[in-house]
């Protein structure tokens, strides 16, 4: 059977902006589960189209902060270093992506990136506005677990996972606020509700997720059928 293309978004370096980076954990879980993964630098927003003909299926990746500009609002004082051109891509991907029904999977920024494109907004700084929220962001290993995270029964991500909570890592200081038009969501965090997953019912496979599954890739009880459920999704026809 042919692989599908995987189409991986990717940033900046944050110390080098002439650099491109990505971490080899979202090549190497779209290689393990069946897939070809193949790395989408930033580019005109009009040329989305002209790639996602060439895919089976969008990862949208994790990285900096979107420009609150693009949901409505003024930048909060804590936000990290904006990178407006990768925002316009990745929600001219997004959205056409969305336009043909093509899977996604969208983890961390993309699950951020997946709200904005569908008309959400984002709280821009959980400390200083979550009231008794929980450290979304410790200083630990990309594999250690953080926190306890609630999955819906009923929704997508439950199908998938089989289970009611799971423990998952947190790199994060942002997350969806208002809910996009057609997405539903599908998990919480156990420790003060902030929205962990989100997917839209009515497509093939739209599915976000706040952690980082891909950091579990070559460790025991990861995430390896999130990345399965995906890509063979994005193998059919």
């Amino acid at each position: 059977m042919t692989r599908p293309a995987i189409g991986i978004t990717i940033g900046y370096d944050d110390r080098r902006r002439d650099l491109h980076i990505l971490r080899q954990d979202y090549v190497r879980s779209i290689e393990k589960a069946g897939g070809l993964p193949l790395v989408l630098a930033p580019i005109r927003p009009a040329d989305a189209g002209e790639l996602l003909d060439h895919l089976g299926g969008l990862l949208l990746s994790g990285g900096s902060d979107i420009d609150p500009a693009l949901y409505g609002e003024k930048p909060h004082p804590k936000l990290s270093p904006l990178v407006r051109e990768r925002d316009e891509f990745e929600l001219a991907l997004c959205r056409e992506a969305l336009r043909r029904d093509l899977p996604i999977l969208a983890i961390c920024r993309g699950h951020q990136v997946l709200n904005v494109a569908t008309g959400g907004t984002l709280l821009q700084d959980i400390p200083s506005e979550v009231t008794g929220g929980i450290d979304h962001d410790p200083r630990c290993e990309r594999w250690e677990r953080a926190h306890d995270v609630r999955i819906l029964q009923g929704s997508r991500l439950r199908e998938i996972l089989g289970r009611e909570t799971v423990a998952v890592n947190s790199f994060h200081h942002q997350a969806v606020e208002k809910r996009g038009e057609g997405l539903v969501v599908s998990a919480c965090s156990a420790g003060d509700a902030i929205v962990e997953g989100i997917e839209m019912p009515d497509r093939r496979f739209v599915l976000g997720v706040q952690w980082h599954p891909e950091a579990f890739w070559n460790r025991p009880e990861g995430f390896s059928s999130l990345f399965e459920a995906f890509v063979t999704e994005a193998a059919r026809p």
